[in-house]
């Protein structure tokens, strides 16, 4: 490490507010005692006010409320990042190795009693389950240094409806985590229009030739959420959907990101929706049936019929 690195370690190390040996610094930096010594020297030097205390509880430590500055941070903060940290690699974030040296910045940067206390307290806060694949960093890299840069990717990108990749050029206008999958957002030079792509749908990517602009004030996210869950109110003719049941359920229902945002009403025994007849048709009935026997269709008549109709198909279906 760089000696304006080490001296800045030191500073932080001294600013948690303990008083620390050089022996316990030397061990936490892996220096040379002397170094540390001579480290110290150049701290004081520079008017930094360190205290050396002698005797058999001696050691270094700083003047009361030198140093107030954002980028030293209180240990209830170090552990918010720390476990910011683990929530974004299990996410897939492309910046895994950065953020394992800023991870090890913050345990360097601190006293052995909170290196222990964030220790303890990281061992008990853990990720159930991994979503994002590691194949998908590199396409995320490459995107990332796109949107920031403004210029075009070619990609050979394949649908979840198609066998064979197509070659696509899109000009990245952001990144987006959804439910377990990253997006980019921008626009696609073969459709002439804005859209969205999953990243581990993309087969190969590598920078394109050009730049562009990216509009001004444009959101990735409100751009992709609004093509996901479209405003109902925008909708001239939409299907009423009364649903009564457990109540743990029904709540389910209504906080499901795709059914929470049609609802309409909720009371003690029902909750109401309101639904493009496409919807009623096809993904209602068959979500609604996950649920048994804990939910049952009120109205309309025809969500009910459908229902009826994919469960005796899959009845047939397990018969045979």
């Amino acid at each position: 490490m760089p000696k304006k690195d080490n001296l800045l370690a030191i500073l932080w190390m001294l600013n948690t507010g303990g008083k620390l040996t050089a022996k316990q610094i030397s061990e936490k930096l892996e220096l040379n005692i002397r170094t540390v010594y001579r480290y110290i020297d150049a701290l004081s030097a520079s008017g930094v006010p360190i205290i050396a205390d002698s005797g058999h509880n001696g050691g270094y430590r700083l003047l009361n409320h030198f140093i107030k500055a954002p980028l030293l941070f209180e240990l209830e903060e170090k552990k918010a990042l720390l476990h910011a940290a683990q929530f974004a690699k299990e996410a897939g974030y492309p910046g895994s190795e950065a953020l394992d040296h800023a991870a090890s910045k913050l345990r360097m940067y601190s006293s052995p009693e909170q290196e222990h206390t964030l220790n303890h307290q990281l061992a008990g806060f853990e990720v159930a389950e991994r979503t994002a694949s590691p194949a998908v960093q590199p396409v995320l890299t490459e995107l990332e240094q796109a949107v920031a840069g403004e210029y075009p990717v070619e990609i050979d990108y394949r649908t979840g409806r198609e066998e064979q990749a197509k070659r696509r050029t899109i000009d990245p206008y952001g990144i987006v985590y959804w439910n377990g999958k990253w997006y980019t957002v921008g626009f696609c030079h073969l459709k002439q229009e804005i859209r969205s792509f999953r990243a581990d749908r993309m087969l190969t990517i590598q920078p394109a030739p050009g730049h562009f602009k990216r509009p001004e004030a444009f959101s990735a996210r409100d751009f992709f959420l609004q093509k996901l869950l479209p405003d109902p109110a925008g909708k001239e003719t939409l299907t009423t959907v009364v649903l009564e049941g457990r109540a743990e359920a029904l709540d389910d229902l209504c906080l499901h990101w795709y059914l929470g945002h049609y609802l309409k009403e909720r009371t003690p025994g029902q909750a109401i929706f309101l639904f493009e007849e496409a919807a009623v048709q096809h993904f209602v009935p068959q979500f609604l049936l996950s649920y048994g026997k804990s939910v049952r269709i009120l109205e309309p008549q025809s969500l009910k019929e459908r229902a009826a109709a994919i469960a005796a198909d899959l009845a047939e279906y397990y018969r045979g």
